[in-house]
């Protein structure tokens, strides 16, 4: 599924460029260069990716150092076996390979990260464990395997690097168009430099709106995916108890938001509002038969 999205956003990429060179060429006056053209978008796919794929396949190691997860490796504990334990479980159950199990230091959440289903981290947090009952982490978990089972670590890199590469071309081909332009028509490189500057700022923030708009969605559907693995009743009841909590209380860094289990709803959001969630999860329960 995500090798198909990632082709379908390429080939909705490279048409919206194609039309608006199109459009520029036929009712601007302006000519473009082609290969100048071929030029740039090549170099806008390198910038655009080269960072989101590296993020990826580091993002475990990145994940364990920033968030100082320790790594369950040999259960010291009842609840790190019960933890390890019901991780695998899950993880057969959606027939994904068994991801390493950790726990950190910090606010009620978790999160799931790595580059592939078979070689993934799902980390929670000790007072996560302190907060809810067994049957509210079990949910908590099914949420995260959902999350690795549907490939959204990889979809949500390949999307970063499709924008990436949307923002770098497009900023620098209007810089090119509308600076002012010497004696030979080269653009001013200061003007060039500020209005490219100041347009990838703006399609930036334009395209982070879109990366945020298709993380919500995947919070839903990871939330489905909890209630066909687990049902509903861990799920909903670990949500309802993290919405009574102050959203400073229970929030990830800035950087590790998208992984956690929970967020705060606006057009930056990775999360949609905790009381959504609750609404969309009964709606599945009770298309499955369940009743809350």
């Amino acid at each position: 599924m995500g090798i198909i999205l990632f082709i379908l956003m390429n080939l909705a990429v490279m048409a919206s460029i194609y039309l608006t060179i199109f459009i520029i060429e036929a009712f601007f006056g302006v000519r473009l260069d082609q290969g100048t053209i071929s030029g740039l978008l090549i170099l806008s796919f390198i910038v655009g990716f080269s960072g989101a794929l590296i993020s990826l396949f580091l993002s475990k190691w990145m994940a364990k150092m920033h968030m100082g997860v320790q790594v369950i490796e040999h259960p010291s504990n009842a609840t790190e076996e019960w933890l390890v334990k019901t991780v695998y479980k899950l993880a057969d159950e959606a027939g994904i390979g068994r991801p390493e199990v950790g726990i950190f230091n910090g606010p009620p959440n978790a999160f799931a990260t790595g580059w592939n289903r078979n070689d993934a981290l799902v980390a929670v947090s000790t007072s996560l464990l302190e907060l809810m009952s067994p049957e509210e982490i079990e949910g908590v978990l099914a949420h995260e395997i959902s999350h690795i089972k549907h490939g959204d670590m990889i979809t949500m890199t390949l999307l970063q690097g499709v924008l990436n590469t949307f923002v770098f071309f497009f900023s620098r081909l209007i810089a090119n168009i509308i600076a002012p332009k010497d004696e030979e028509g080269n653009p001013s490189p200061m003007a060039y430099m500020a209005i490219s500057f100041a347009l990838e700022i703006a399609l930036t923030i334009f395209a982070t709106m879109l990366a945020m708009w298709f993380s919500r969605y995947r919070e839903f559907k990871a939330d489905e995916g909890a209630v066909r693995l687990d049902g509903p009743r861990g799920i909903y009841y670990a949500l309802a108890k993290l919405g009574q909590i102050p959203k400073e209380q229970v929030a990830l860094p800035s950087d590790m938001k998208a992984f956690g289990i929970v967020g705060f709803m606006d057009l930056f959001a990775s999360h949609p509002p905790i009381e959504k969630r609750l609404a969309h999860i009964k709606e599945v329960a009770q298309e499955m038969g369940y009743h809350l």
